[in-house]
């Protein structure tokens, strides 16, 4: 089961009593907030829930599963999430084995 950017937006007005509309508009300004400090290479440090930052992968040589061919994937930043302990643990208790 996923859960979309949408349900967030329902799940949130209903449990703040703030519109859908405006909930919307803080969601939205959240993520393009995460998006632009990234793309300025910042991390972003969400205490309980996780950090963002960007790490650079080396070039690397790959292998094209269809023909068996070497390929060159060049080096590239990418974005990580690396979530918090206590995320991790309430997840773990919550959901069954």
């Amino acid at each position: 089961m996923n859960m979309t950017k949408s349900d967030i937006v329902d799940i949130i007005s209903a449990s703040t009593g703030i519109s859908k509309v405006e909930t919307e508009a803080v969601v939205k300004g959240f993520l393009d907030t995460v998006i632009d400090a990234m793309k300025d290479g910042k991390s972003i440090e969400l205490r309980g829930f996780g950090s963002f930052k960007v790490v650079k992968r080396a070039q690397r040589v790959a292998r094209n599963p269809k023909t068996n061919e070497e390929v060159i994937v060049p080096e590239q930043h990418v974005p990580v999430l690396k979530i918090s302990k206590d995320f991790k643990k309430a997840v773990s208790e919550a959901v069954p084995a």
